[in-house]
């Protein structure tokens, strides 16, 4: 069984209106960004000293796909360091009748991590909730990282 963490919601925009709304990725996860992320390349991501990662975007299929890969990571909640290090987060747009898909999968965030109710509930977060609000309205709702670590007594160090 594939134990990666997936989601998936539709929406009446277009792929190509969902492509550019993932590749956006100040408005719906994190002002926090450095580099741009609707490229081939890398930027980086972090919050405050809680989590930083590199990620290079590896996959952009007009439309279709986005993938990135985790070059780097760090979290200071976890014993294991390597977690999310050399995992791939696949995002897939289906048109399904008059409507578009988003499937989300972060290929190597499995149960047996440490990180995995924190990180699920996050990515829950920005994808069903902030990636699909900038779908649908134009808005999303980026930076709410403090509400998640506050949620499973996380602080910062």
């Amino acid at each position: 069984m594939n134990q990666n963490f997936s989601t998936s919601f539709t929406v009446d925009q277009n792929p190509e209106q969902v492509f550019a709304a993932i590749n956006n990725v100040r408005g719906w996860w994190s002002e926090e960004i450095e580099g741009r992320t609707d490229e081939l390349g890398e930027f980086k991501y972090h919050y405050q000293d809680i989590h930083r990662c590199t990620i290079k975007i590896t996959e952009l299929v007009p439309g279709k796909k986005v993938v990135w890969y985790i070059a780097d990571n760090y979290f200071n909640f976890v014993k294991d360091k390597s977690e999310w290090k050399d995992t791939d987060i696949v995002f897939e747009i289906a048109e399904k009748g008059d409507k578009t898909e988003v499937r989300f999968t972060h290929v190597g965030l499995v149960p047996t991590y440490e990180c995995y109710a924190v990180c699920s509930d996050a990515w829950s977060t920005y994808i069903n909730g902030s990636l699909r609000n900038l779908i649908t309205e134009g808005k999303g709702r980026p930076n709410q990282n403090e509400q998640i670590a506050n949620k499973h007594g996380i602080e910062n160090s």
